[in-house]
């Protein structure tokens, strides 16, 4: 579970297991409140408030998070709170954590709701320390909510919208309206064709603006209703103004009945993100069929074991990555690359409502069943949407297996901050000749590589490719 409870300065030098404390140093009352300014110098209350009232922010819950969406509230407003106990559920843009409280205290006040999203280091609750401070907690809680009533603003503002209503002054107008004429292109074109003086025309516009309704009720045209100018050109401007929406609407293709609008959830939303983000990063693809026979054999062999096709391919991807450290680099700035001293192989796994890669780190060094039981833990975690960060964000270099749908070849989306990906399609059954045109039934499955070209090349794709052709095809290589 997180430990990121409280001001996220704090969180950055404590864990869960900390023994710092504020409410052990309340005990000496006149100086406890200085050390909360430093966590938060934004917020600034009262002495009294600082050393009895805490807020409880939104945490940051991995380096991409900008925002953070209330899963579940564990506790209730007036719930009395314990050092390290969990409190709040909430959804970072890859997984939902449990985050605990850094002090003793009472819930007093939830300032965000579930289902409600907030910034990070926002508040989203208030902790007071003793019931007796409950009260003003609710009290500072309403008051940081006025904002949101601050939108009576607005009515008052609105009873401005009265002075709106002079526009039936424009006679009065009309005295200026001479030496500053104010009319729409139309309005003046129909003036001239009509041998109308636009000047003697009262506008009905906004602002005294003459319209072409203006005009032509000047000229004595039939559109025109003479009875009542000022009333008549709010009815005949209006259709244009509506007749303006139903083109920008007739653009736009019709809903279809029946369909709805749903919102990205925050996981989507990153995903979309980082799709759009490695639009940015040159990239190139590199196909290469690859034989199993000998690795089917050899799953079989394993399968009852509890070893699974992902932990093989990334396995042996590790191993090919070993020999060929380029395509395991990062180029983050466009102006060099780094190689990385880990293998960590990310895999993609599709979840409800979004795609999540965890990370199998180190993935040349662990034992091939350790590797596949690590793996199972990983999809586990990341289905209940309990991955930690490092656990989704560590990755050098990504798989993804469609093969077992039954897609036979794909092409991938390279992750931001990777320097390759690799999509494995399914083993078929194959019609190969061998050089002395002899012909024979072989399973093959196609292996395709997106990487970045800045710092891959064609040939150092080939290269590994051959390397993890000759390792899967020599499977008793990965349990030595």
């Amino acid at each position: 579970m997180a430990s990121l409870f409280l001001p996220t300065t704090l969180s950055a030098t404590s864990n869960s297991k900390t023994t710092l404390s504020f409410s052990s140093s309340l005990s000496s009352t006149p100086l406890p409140f200085r050390r909360i300014p430093i966590s938060n110098p934004r917020r600034r209350y009262s002495s009294a408030i600082q050393s009895k009232i805490r807020e409880i922010f939104m945490p940051a819950l991995s380096s991409t998070m900008t925002e953070g969406k209330i899963v579940s509230w564990i506790k209730s407003e007036g719930d009395v709170l314990s050092k390290g106990e969990s409190v709040v559920v909430v959804e970072s843009d890859k997984a939902d954590m449990d985050v605990e409280t850094f002090y003793d205290g009472i819930l007093a006040a939830i300032v965000v709701g579930e289902g409600e999203t907030a910034p990070i280091g926002a508040p989203i609750g208030l902790l007071a320390e003793t019931e007796a401070e409950v009260a003003e907690a609710k009290a500072k809680a309403a008051k940081s909510n006025s904002p949101a009533a601050a939108a009576p603003i607005p009515q008052e503002i609105s009873n401005p919208a009265p002075a709106v209503s002079p526009p039936p002054s424009p006679p009065s107008k009309a005295v200026y309206e001479p030496r500053k004429t104010v009319a729409t292109p139309n309005a003046k074109k129909l003036a001239k064709q009509h041998k109308v003086k636009i000047e003697s025309v009262v506008g009905t516009g906004p602002f005294g603006r003459i319209t072409a309704a203006d005009v032509e009720a000047a000229a004595g045209i039939k559109p025109a209703v003479e009875t009542s100018n000022v009333a008549s050109a709010p009815v005949t401007s209006s259709p244009p103004k509506a007749a303006a929406p139903r083109a920008v609407s007739a653009s736009s293709p019709a809903p279809i009945p029946g369909s709805s609008i749903v919102p990205f959830t925050t996981m989507q939303s990153a995903v979309a993100k980082n799709m759009i983000e490695s639009l940015s990063v040159p990239t190139f693809r590199v196909g290469y069929p690859v034989i199993t026979d000998a690795l089917d054999a050899f799953y079989e062999k394993v399968k009852p074991k509890g070893v699974t096709m992902t932990a093989i391919l990334a396995k042996a991807a590790a191993m090919a990555l070993v020999q060929h450290p380029v395509v395991n680099s990062t180029c983050k700035d466009g102006k060099s690359f780094t190689y990385n001293s880990n293998i960590n192989i990310a895999v993609a796994v599709a979840i409800n409502g979004g795609l999540i890669t965890p990370v199998l780190p180190d993935a040349d060094k662990l034992d091939l069943y350790l590797l596949s039981q690590k793996w199972k833990e990983l999809v586990d975690k990341a289905r209940a949407k309990q991955l930690q960060p490092h656990e989704y964000n560590s990755g050098t270099f990504t798989l993804s297996n469609l093969g077992m749908f039954g897609v036979d070849r794909f092409d991938a989306i390279l992750p931001p901050g990777q320097g390759a990906i690799m999509a494995v399609g399914a083993s078929k059954p194959t019609v190969l000749a061998d050089k002395d045109g002899f012909f024979s039934v072989k399973n093959k499955m196609l292996v395709n590589v997106t990487a970045d070209h800045r710092i891959i090349y064609g040939a150092d794709l080939a290269a590994f490719l051959q390397t993890f052709s000759k390792i899967v095809e020599n499977p008793e290589s990965l349990t030595l």
